[in-house]
C-alpha cells in the first residue's frame, strides 16, 4: 500500500508540472496611486491637473486619485462621445467608492477636497480619458494594456513623474498683469499647457492689487486675466446662485457688469467672471466671455470683498473710499 501511494503522489506530481509548464501563471491585480492637484504653501497657486498625465496599467489593475489640495474637483470618465455635464449633474449621478470602468458606462465622483479621493478599476484593455468637471483643461490619460504585455513604467516612475509634472507648474513664471490704473484690479491668472495625455493648467487664486483706495465717486474695475478658472468679485453674504449676478447689476454698452455701492453694508455680486471657451475648428464660435465687473462707489467707507469660489484659500481684497 505504501509503495503503490508512494507511485501515485509521483504521477500527480508529474502531472501537475507538465500543466504548470502548458498554462501561464496568473498575474495579481496592481493597485497603483496618482494624485489631484498641487499647490504652494499659500494655497494661492493651484495646479489643475491629473499627476502624472498619462499612466500605464494592465487589464484588471485599479488605480487609486488622492486629491492634494484644498481647490475642489472630480475625478471623472465619461462615455467616447458623451457631452459634458454640469458638475452638480454628475453623469448623471455619481458612482460609489471603488468604482469600475470600462467604457459602457460613465464614472464620477460629487465633489471632492484634500485628502479625498477614488479607486476605480478597469477590467478591459483601452485608452480611457480622465477629466474633471469643475476645470476645462484638466486632463489625463490610463491605457490598460492586456496582461501578455509588458509595461514601460513602475510606480517609482509615476510618482517622481508627478512631482516633477506638479513642480513645473509651480515653479513657472506666470506674467503678472498690472494694468497701471489705480482703479483696476486683476481678477486671477494662469497658464494652461499641453502634455501627452491633455492639458494641464496653473491658476493664480487671487486679486493682484486687492487693496485699492479710490474717493467717493469712483469706479473700481475688475478684468478677469485667469485662461480658465471662474472667480467672483462678492460684496456682502454669499450668494444663492453664485453663477449670476445679483440683481442690482446691470450691464454697461460694452458688455461689463456694473453695480453701485453706496455703504459697506451695501451687497453686490458679479456671478462668474470667466473667459470664454476657446474657438474649435468647425464649432460655432463662442460667445465673449463675461470677464469685466465695474463698481461705483457712492458713499465713503472701507468696502470688503471676496471670491465666491476661492476666499476660503484667501483670495479676498478691500477698497478704501475716501470722502
Amino acid at each position: 500500500m505504501r509503495f503503490a501511494a508512494r507511485l501515485w503522489q509521483r504521477a500527480f506530481g508529474s502531472v501537475f508540472l507538465v500543466a504548470l509548464s502548458l498554462f501561464p501563471s496568473v498575474q495579481a491585480a496592481a493597485q497603483w496611486t496618482a494624485t489631484v492637484g498641487a499647490q504652494d504653501s499659500t494655497q494661492g497657486h493651484q495646479v489643475l491637473a491629473f499627476l502624472p498625465n498619462e499612466i500605464w496599467i494592465h487589464a484588471g489593475d485599479s488605480i487609486r486619485w488622492t486629491l492634494n489640495t484644498g481647490e475642489p474637483h472630480t475625478i471623472t470618465f465619461l462615455l467616447a462621445k458623451q457631452r459634458r455635464p454640469p458638475f452638480f449633474v454628475g453623469c448623471p449621478g455619481f458612482s460609489e467608492d471603488p468604482a469600475t470602468y470600462d467604457g459602457s458606462t460613465c464614472v464620477t465622483t460629487n465633489i471632492l477636497v484634500n485628502a479625498q479621493g477614488l479607486t476605480v478599476n478597469f477590467p478591459k484593455p483601452g485608452n480611457y480619458r480622465i477629466a474633471c468637471l469643475l476645470h476645462e483643461n484638466m486632463e489625463g490619460l490610463v491605457h490598460v494594456l492586456d496582461p501578455s504585455q509588458s509595461l514601460p513604467h513602475d510606480q517609482k516612475f509615476y510618482d517622481a513623474q508627478a512631482q516633477r509634472e506638479a513642480n513645473a507648474l509651480l515653479t513657472s513664471r506666470v506674467p503678472t498683469h498690472h494694468h497701471g490704473d489705480p482703479k483696476s484690479v486683476v481678477v486671477g491668472e494662469g497658464e494652461v499647457v499641453a502634455r501627452p495625455g491633455g492639458s494641464q493648467t496653473l491658476s493664480v487664486l487671487r486679486f493682484m492689487d486687492e487693496n485699492v483706495t479710490v474717493h467717493a465717486g469712483d469706479t473700481v474695475e475688475w478684468n478677469g486675466d485667469d485662461p480658465v478658472t471662474p472667480h467672483t468679485i462678492t460684496f456682502g453674504n454669499p450668494p444663492k446662485n453664485p453663477i449670476r449676478p445679483s440683481k442690482n447689476v446691470t450691464l454697461d454698452a460694452d458688455g461689463a457688469r456694473h453695480a453701485i455701492l453706496h455703504t459697506p453694508g451695501d451687497k453686490a455680486h458679479s456671478g462668474f467672471i470667466q473667459a470664454s471657451f476657446q474657438d474649435r475648428q468647425g464649432l460655432q464660435q463662442a460667445v465673449p466671455g463675461a470677464t469685466r465687473f465695474r463698481v461705483t462707489f457712492a458713499g465713503a467707507g472701507t468696502y470688503s470683498y471676496y471670491c465666491f469660489l476661492h476666499g476660503g484659500l484667501g483670495m479676498t481684497g478691500t477698497v478704501t473710499v475716501l470722502p
